[in-house]
């Protein structure tokens, strides 16, 4: 306030012999001067320091030659900010550790690199301040044309965090390095500068642009790794755009990576050592981006692609002849070459540069070596023929509706499509999965008992909405596209949570033989026999499959719940999906061998005291839709068609002979076409009376379905198996003293 004062009554009170200034005039003269000034830096390209003066010639033992840009190949387009009015930009945050603490007591050095970080950006410095802390620290910011540049050091800690913000189009990705070699200077030798940093694109975008742009928070990419900034290392193993797509491949280590089984192996790690616990150690994991989607993590890639292959793989008897559409980095045909029935295999890739980049910055994804008889590299073994085309187009020109050879001389027993998710935004997706003249000329492409497997992208969840008004409504498209084919006669969908993912990924398999049922719903030791009998040795002994086997496609088999939920969203609600869960509304009736239950067993004797009969007598009025006897038909005998043949054929004996015969009687074979599974009722409901006609009044708690067979895709028949062929309920009441009746067909119609 006292300094305020002072300049008042000066400007009031003017010395005598003094020249009087309007001050006015005298603002409008520096306000001018100023501007004249501006624009003219400007014009040049000059640097300004804190007062106003271009930088002073840099000492000699700063001197560091002009930073190389370490290209990512990028451009402003790739950003989508060609609006200089956008209310928009980049943001890039980097935090460095382990640098020299004279360094970062040093205003001039740290001024010099700053003033170079902005000159490396291709950015205008208009002016920059620096504050020198007490007792260690400097804390500058500059003033950019295009925005600022600021930072804050700890010469102690050996810390520097800076944030460089722009409303420009020059990228800032490539300025990582940059700053990385200008401020990252080494504390001593023995120890390791350490470098975090994030990139955001901040500010209001459309949306149109957010979805397409490959760095927005919308892709994986950014994010994956370029936002995070608590990852221990990111490393940009490759990044260009081919003819198609953009690729990106980079290494990163997370902060909760601890050295793996394999590295303790790899590095001789003893128990106790303080290494397990600490990243160190951990080996990188590479991950692939195409155009800003993730693709394959090292760490997880087998697990995914196994789940792509093997579940369709062992759905067929024995595959000859496979097709693989996309999967240019080799994984899949890696694990179709696993099996000795394979004698052929068409891979149809569209970006033959995707290879050429897999195989060299990708190897582990193509990597035969290991198994006997095959290629050192899968993509040079015999069995391997690529296409380069487009996947449509080679389709249709060989399978579609003009064409009039039913499918060619060497028809695909398995075609595995290794595409993009059907929920991605392209219109792509949508010549993939939701043409049905596409899907036709592919189902056209396979044998009478081909087997389709397809990666359908993130798992359905119980809050989805109605599939075809979300963002999965081409995946709903496809799905009513092949229930609808008479082509299709049987489709599963599974889920894999281990597949790399942030969430659970999801896969459809579409057979054109009912059969193939038997195959996927084989017991666990099945399968596992299957994997000893067909998948090659290795010449390291070790197993030639990481992860699948019988006990995971027996999780496989059933669909999580929420397919189930959202299938039974769709308008009008399928039939099947009324039957869920048992009515909680309903009785319960059962029978009791101590006479308190609501049944009683009445026997019919000849005269010589045998039981020649038996009926089931209601003890209690029965309302319509009671469940009957759930307690003993909940605990069925399940035989698969092996079992019911080894016991006919001991035909020689008694024993068998009547068993036999009580499974005739009493054992229905499951009403889902393609199976072999017998359900063999074994308590007291095998007492209820059997009739061809007449008044029945016990029968199936799920009525056959109106169309007169299961439909191709249910996922409600596919999680309840057995409870929709085992329970009885009551047709009509049921008055005391009545005898239950059921029909002679009550489990074949």
């Amino acid at each position: 306030m006292a300094e305020t004062k002072k300049a008042e009554a000066a400007a009031v009170a003017v010395p005598e012999g003094a020249c009087a200034v309007d001050i006015r005039i005298f603002l409008l003269t520096i306000t001018l001067s100023m501007s004249i000034a501006f624009w003219v830096g400007i014009s040049v390209h000059l640097p300004f320091n804190s007062l106003g003066q271009r930088p002073s010639t840099v000492p000699a033992a700063l001197e560091i030659e002009e930073p190389e840009i370490r290209t990512l190949e990028l451009s402003p387009a790739d950003y989508d900010m060609t609006d200089a009015h956008s209310p928009s930009g980049q943001h890039l945050l980097v935090d460095i550790q382990g640098i020299e603490a004279a360094f970062l007591d040093s205003e001039e050095r740290l001024a010099d690199a700053m003033v170079r970080t902005v000159h490396g950006a291709g950015l205008t410095m208009l002016s920059y301040h620096c504050h020198k802390l007490d007792p260690a620290g400097i804390s500058c910011v500059g003033v950019l044309l295009e925005s600022h540049i600021s930072f804050h050091t700890w010469p102690e800690e050996g810390v520097i965090t800076l944030d460089l913000f722009t409303c420009g189009p020059n990228p800032l990705l490539p300025v990582v390095p940059v700053i990385e070699r200008l401020f990252g200077i080494q504390r001593s030798a023995d120890e390791e500068v350490r470098v975090k940093w994030s990139h955001e694109l901040r500010g209001f975008r459309k949306e149109d642009e957010k979805r397409t742009n490959y760095l927005d928070n919308f892709s994986d990419l950014s994010l994956w790794l370029l936002s995070p900034l608590e990852l221990v290392s990111k490393t940009q193993v490759y990044s260009n755009i081919t003819k198609y797509q953009r690729v990106d491949i980079w290494d990163f280590v997370e902060e909760a990576d601890l050295p793996s089984y394999a590295d303790g192996l790899k590095h001789n790690l003893p128990d106790g050592d303080e290494r397990w616990e600490q990243p160190d150690l951990y080996t990188p994991d590479r991950i692939l981006f195409l155009d800003g989607t993730i693709q394959s993590l090292y760490s997880a890639e087998a697990t995914y692609h196994e789940a792509l292959v093997h579940p369709a793989m062992f759905a067929h008897n024995a595959p000859k002849h496979v097709g693989v559409l996309g999967g240019g980095e080799g994984a899949t045909i890696r694990e179709v070459l696993k099996h000795k029935t394979v004698q052929s295999v068409t891979m149809i890739e569209i970006d033959e540069e995707l290879i050429e980049i897999s195989r060299q910055h990708l190897p582990q994804m193509s990597d035969c070596s290991d198994l006997v008889g095959r290629s050192d590299n899968c993509f040079d073994d015999q069995a391997i023929k690529v296409v380069t085309d487009n996947a449509v187009a080679y389709f249709h020109a060989r399978h579609g509706p003009n064409r009039p050879i039913k499918y060619a001389p060497k028809p695909f027993d398995v075609l595995i499509v290794d595409a993009l998710d059907p929920e991605d935004d392209v219109m792509f997706a949508k010549d993939l999965y939701a043409d049905d003249v596409f899907l036709s000329a592919v189902l056209r492409s396979m044998s009478d008992d081909g087997v389709l497997m397809i990666q359908i992208g993130t798992a359905a969840d119980l809050l989805d909405p109605k599939a075809d008004i979300g963002v999965y409504q081409i995946r709903e498209r496809m799905f009513n596209l092949f229930e609808e084919h008479p082509d299709v006669a049987a489709m599963f969908v599974f889920e894999e949570p281990e597949s790399g993912f942030l969430e659970p990924h999801s896969f459809l398999v579409v057979c054109k033989d009912n059969r193939c049922r038997n195959k996927w719903n084989a017991r666990s030791d099945a399968v596992d026999y299957e994997i000893y009998k067909r998948i090659v040795p290795t010449n390291s002994g070790q197993p030639a499959l990481k992860y699948y086997d019988g006990a995971v496609q027996h999780g496989y088999q059933i669909p999580p719940k929420a397919w189930e939920s959202v299938y039974c969203r769709r308008e009008p609600a399928p039939f099947e999906c009324s039957f869920v869960s048992l009515d909680f509304a309903s009785e319960i009736h059962e029978l009791r061998l101590n006479g308190e239950g609501s049944f009683r067993i009445e026997l019919q004797k000849n005269e010589d005291g045998e039981v020649v009969d038996a009926s089931v007598i209601a003890n209690v009025d029965i309302p319509k839709g009671s469940f009957i006897m759930p307690d003993d038909l909940s605990k069925p005998l399940i035989l698969g068609a092996h079992n019911v043949n080894a016991i006919n054929t001991h035909d020689n004996s008694p024993t068998f002979k009547d068993l036999a015969a009580f499974i005739e009687s009493w054992g229905h074979k499951s009403f889902a076409e393609g199976t072999d599974t017998r359900i063999l009722e074994v308590g007291a409901s095998t007492l209820i009376r059997k009739v061809h006609a007449g008044d029945i009044n016990v029968g199936k708690w799920v009525p056959t379905h109106p169309s007169g067979k299961r439909p191709p895709y249910s996922p409600v028949y596919d999680r309840h198996p057995i409870s929709f062929e085992v329970f009885l309920v009551a047709l009509d009441d049921i008055p005391s003293g009545t005898e239950l009746t059921r029909s002679v067909d009550d489990w074949t119609t």
